[in-house]
């Protein structure tokens, strides 16, 4: 299907239609347009033109015409992308890499919709990508439904599939570490704490460095914008606040900023301004006021390899899970301040 018709589709020109579709990071000015583009090729099931694949594969001496794979996305954590911008923009990259790789983009799943997956009807893709790890019940599922799976997260699930995977707890010690070398000992945490690697990284690496925990510096969230500006207000209140706050994801961060930002308006004495750090560097941490510190997590790198892994799989390139943990790099920007 041509960039043509998706322009036609979407009101875009051609050469808008390409940059969107082919720079993941790319935006229109009207955002509107980028997702009326976006999903106009998911409605046409786009793949790259294949004269133009075909050409440029015999020009390397390679004749071979390969089946486009169709590509489900398993949205484990939310139930929108609006939720979770980091696997929003995760999706994103997935995109534009299932259009290098000749693969289409299927349906977007949430866990609900796998107990009546395929129903009645025979499943229309070949492989699953899992953003967001999910429950046992629904790993289960999929590796039964789909030829092949990868899973892209933040942590590990050990659950037989190929995974993409950063280190959470090593990503929240990184973050820590930032804020004890700026001198700070009060450090609190806005976050999951159940079962997640990041709440571990986080007191692991306060108790490696002896400094005990103080619980009620510890605020257990689902880690959404809206928990993350009531958790300024509770930490706010307390007698002896905390002088720096780990916020588990970006999108907690900002909340916690925004709240931050609402209380003290424009008081220069008696303000609560704690140093913030966080873990993803989605796009509207560098377009926030302060712009956010926070721990780098590669989703281009890890949209790239997960594709490739899943194609491998169902090309029969693999036959052993396999798990490939990419590193991790500190942002350092306005938010953590400066040293005490």
């Amino acid at each position: 299907m041509s960039l043509k018709k998706i322009a036609q589709m979407s009101g875009a020109s051609v050469a808008t239609v390409s940059r969107v579709l082919n720079q993941p990071d790319y935006q229109c000015q009207d955002k509107r347009l980028t997702e009326r583009i976006r999903e106009a090729a998911r409605e046409l099931n786009y793949v790259p033109n294949q004269n133009a694949r075909q050409l440029k594969m015999s020009s390397q001496g390679n004749t071979a015409t390969e089946k486009p794979y169709r590509i489900d996305i398993l949205l484990a954590r939310f139930h929108s992308f609006a939720k979770d911008p980091f696997f929003e923009e995760m999706y994103r990259h997935i995109e534009t890499e299932c259009h290098k790789q000749n693969c289409i983009p299927g349906q977007i799943l949430h866990v609900p919709d796998l107990s009546t997956l395929g129903n009645g009807s025979r499943l229309r893709a070949d492989g699953m990508l899992v953003l967001g790890k999910c429950p046992q019940a629904a790993a289960d599922i999929i590796l039964r439904k789909y030829r092949g799976v990868v899973a892209i997260d933040r942590n590990p699930m050990d659950y037989r599939m190929d995974e993409i995977t950063c280190n959470g707890a090593q990503a929240a010690a990184m973050a820590v570490e930032y804020l004890l070398e700026l001198g700070h000992t009060g450090i609190a945490y806005v976050g999951d704490c159940t079962m997640e690697a990041r709440y571990s990284g986080y007191y692991e690496c306060l108790l490696n460095h002896k400094i005990s925990l103080i619980y009620e510096y510890i605020v257990s969230t689902n880690q959404t914008r809206e928990e993350g500006y009531q958790a300024f207000q509770r930490l706010e209140a307390l007698r002896r606040p905390p002088t720096a706050v780990f916020c588990a994801n970006d999108v907690t961060a900002l909340g916690f900023l925004q709240a931050m930002k609402d209380r003290n308006g424009r008081r220069r004495k008696q303000v609560y301004r704690p140093a913030v750090i966080s873990i993803d560097d989605i796009e509207e941490a560098v377009r926030f006021s302060p712009m956010l510190t926070t721990i780098q997590i590669p989703k281009g790198d890890m949209a790239h390899l997960a594709v490739l892994t899943l194609k491998d799989r169902l090309q029969g390139g693999h036959q052993a899970c396999v798990r490939m943990e990419l590193p991790c790099h500190l942002m350092i920007r306005e938010s953590a301040g400066m040293c005490l």
